[in-house]
């Protein structure tokens, strides 16, 4: 790892083995490799703050949705636990020093003195795009670790998603905190996809990221403008050129 640099990091505790400490450790040994100049992100998103009517793990009855939109909490930045994001990103969240996105879908959280810079200004219809703290990692030229993770966690690609002319749009829906209380409130963003994340991070590997085992996982760290730009070249079955002197993810494989 780049000492001083900002890390997005997405990880899995259970797949390191056992660690002495558990996700301080992890979190801890992260911090010191980046050094007192180094900044730490993770995405500590809320996926159970979105439409009851797209819900499918589990699904919940129709009569519901109206009770669920009117009555859920509003997102809080400093209470709203992450879900499915795992015990390392939920221990960042709660870092001494850590700040945290005002997105109620999609936050992230980050620890250093470049975290206020990653986090703040996440506009609500820019979920992971140019105005997210994606887009403040690839602004910084930071790095990605995927630490027992593979490339469908790697939500750095989807910001090439944002790139395309006239990307597909759907319909989104949050419960927010608001000066009186709370509210349900909706938007627009760019219908992402995630589908194809495993077959380009494995294409952009050829000489894009470094692999290594940390106990017991396997894991990668590459520089995210490389990730990012290289998919930004071509989107597999939706080709798309949209920076100049781009190859396509086929042509570099």
């Amino acid at each position: 790892m780049r000492r001083g640099s900002v890390l997005l990091a997405h990880s899995s505790l259970k797949a390191l083995g056992w660690v002495c400490g558990g996700p301080v450790t992890v979190v801890q040994a992260l911090l010191d490799a980046l050094g007192p100049d180094g900044t730490l992100v993770v995405a500590t998103h809320t996926p159970d703050n979105t439409d009851p009517a797209g819900w499918r793990h589990p699904p919940v009855p129709e009569s519901w949705w109206p009770v669920i939109r009117a009555h859920l909490p509003g997102f809080d930045p400093a209470v709203t636990p992450s879900r499915w994001m795992g015990v390392v990103a939920e221990t960042v969240r709660t870092w001494p020093g850590a700040r945290r996105s005002d997105h109620p879908q999609v936050s992230f959280a980050a620890v250093g003195p470049a975290a206020e810079a990653v986090v703040s200004g996440h506009r609500l219809d820019e979920m992971l795009g140019r105005n997210s703290p994606v887009g403040a990692v690839y602004r910084l030229d930071g790095d990605v670790l995927l630490l027992g993770v593979g490339h469908h966690r790697n939500t750095s690609l989807h910001l090439a998603e944002y790139r395309l002319p006239n990307p597909p749009r759907r319909r989104e829906g949050s419960a927010v905190r608001i000066r009186t209380g709370r509210a349900w409130t909706r938007w627009q963003d760019v219908d992402t996809d995630e589908s194809d994340f495993d077959r380009v991070g494995e294409a952009f590997e050829g000489g894009g990221a470094r692999i290594g085992r940390v106990g017991a996982a396997e894991c990668r760290l590459m520089r995210q403008r490389a990730l990012v730009d290289s998919r930004s070249c071509s989107i597999p079955d939706r080709v798309a050129i949209v920076a100049p002197g781009c190859h396509s993810i086929q042509d570099r494989a």
